[in-house]
């Protein structure tokens, strides 16, 4: 049995592959296919522009966080239901950026999964075909099953380029995007903004794949993204439900709007599996928290972006504030433990209150504070497993906190010896981004964590 599916790589960022996904994604759609989207990397923001395209979850594929046989099993899982057609895996970087987790690394971990290699050439002519050549050569492990150009100025532009490549490189030219298509996606500050936010119309969307089946050779594509399926098939079983019968049905409150908006789709599916009926709320909109609730989460997302909205819901955080004090579970990463804070001073240097869980403030920075995968070790027993448990995930954020109080326990020890995540009662918060698939015990631990804690909310 074979499946259509191919990676999406770059020779840079920046040189257009969310807008190239995006095309191919809306292009196949419109043309009756079901696809399925994965991005390769952390990021969080991307996999809801292909969800918005697509109409399904897209999931996130980061060898280094969450393991080879996670993501292997991730891909078959998702990728080869009798009802999808094509697979489209969304590169990261530079087809060779990032070590082991690097697009190329990817399509290898994915038993040579074929490249759709994108390179920019508004500034270029013959000379694409040099790179093109360099990226057949450098690692001959790879399946390069054709390059697209973006940036493209006109047609005698693209002839020159496919001219250059003919005798030189076996790549075949599969097309291009031309420039000044007009399409462009909003951005912020942490990167582009999110598909719930609708960032892109349906007649941007339309005229995106109907660019895409006009200059890019979809049949060819579709061609050479003939994969195996018995090459892919992960040698780990389908995740069943969590044998902790006694904790199935725990009432799992989680923080989903505008403010509060990244999460890995796999880590809810994970909680799902464990026995937690997952409740969406929202701190801005909502008065209270869900009725009946056995534990809370507030991921990240832009709490700063609508910090006076957020200070303004009172009822809801005197709501967070009563769960917190009564015991009730608490766990929040990056903007949901900016939540729990006295408070967010914004980038304009304006302070608004918040939860006042954690005696400390945040505070914006025009500048990056911190970015990069980490890996914890739990220094005591919490929500997410016993003392000395190991977790990955990823940080990246425009914020810090003033000095956390010496008295407020430190739950995470980080490889460089430094300790992050914070806990008071039974609330726990910190800036990192924790992806279960490395440790996938931990979403069962947290469910059964729920089920143990006796702070019901009526």
């Amino acid at each position: 049995m074979s499946h259509k599916a191919f990676i999406v790589a770059a020779a840079n960022s920046g040189s257009g592959k969310t807008t190239l996904t995006l095309a191919l994604l809306a292009a196949f759609k419109k043309a009756g296919k079901s696809v399925q989207a994965f991005k390769c990397g952390p990021d969080f923001i991307d996999p809801t522009l292909h969800q918005l395209i697509t109409g399904r979850p897209s999931r996130n594929l980061d060898l280094w966080m969450c393991g080879e046989s996670f993501v292997n099993d991730c891909f078959t899982r998702h990728s080869t239901e009798d009802y999808i057609d094509v697979s489209i895996v969304e590169g990261v970087m530079g087809l060779f950026d990032g070590g082991k987790s690097s697009t190329a690394s990817l399509a290898k971990a994915l038993k040579k999964l074929p490249v759709l290699l994108l390179l920019d050439a508004g500034a270029m002519a013959e000379s694409a075909a040099a790179m093109v050549k360099g990226f057949e050569t450098f690692d001959p492990d790879l399946d390069i099953m054709g390059v697209v150009f973006n940036n493209i100025g006109s047609r005698r532009h693209y002839k020159m380029i496919i001219d250059s490549l003919h005798g030189n490189c076996k790549t075949k030219p599969l097309g291009y995007l031309p420039k000044n298509s007009g399409f462009e996606i909003p951005h912020r500050h942490l990167g582009l903004r999110m598909g719930k936010e609708n960032p892109i119309d349906a007649n941007a969307l339309e005229e995106l794949a109907d660019t895409a089946q006009k200059y890019i050779d979809l049949g060819a594509i579709l061609a050479e993204a003939t994969i195996s399926v018995s090459t892919t098939r992960s040698r780990l079983p389908v995740p069943q439900p969590s044998t902790v019968s006694c904790y199935n049905n725990v009432r799992l409150a989680v923080a989903m709007d505008k403010a509060f908006c990244f999460y890995y789709e796999d880590n809810l599916e994970m909680l799902r599996r464990a026995g937690a009926e997952i409740l969406p709320f929202s701190p801005l909109s909502d008065k209270n928290l869900p009725p009946g609730i056995d534990g809370l989460y507030l991921g990240g997302g832009y709490p700063e972006m609508h910090a006076a909205e957020l200070s303004a819901n009172t009822s809801m955080l005197a709501s967070i504030k009563e769960w917190a004090e009564r015991g009730g579970l608490i766990y929040a990463e990056c903007g949901g433990f900016m939540y729990l804070t006295q408070g967010i001073t914004d980038f304009e240097g304006r302070f608004h209150s918040m939860s006042g869980l954690f005696p400390t403030r945040s505070v914006m920075s025009k500048k990056r504070v911190r970015m990069g995968y980490r890996e914890v070790e739990l220094e005591k027993s919490s929500c997410l497993g016993e003392a000395g448990t190991r977790l990955r995930g990823h940080e990246f954020h425009y914020s810090d906190i003033n000095e956390m109080p010496k008295e407020v326990e430190r739950v995470f020890r980080l490889s460089d010896g430094k300790y992050e995540g914070y806990r008071i009662k039974n609330t726990m918060g910190g800036y990192i981004h924790i992806h279960f698939g490395f440790s996938p015990e931990a979403a069962e631990n947290f469910v059964e964590f729920c089920g143990k804690t006796d702070a019901a909310l009526l």
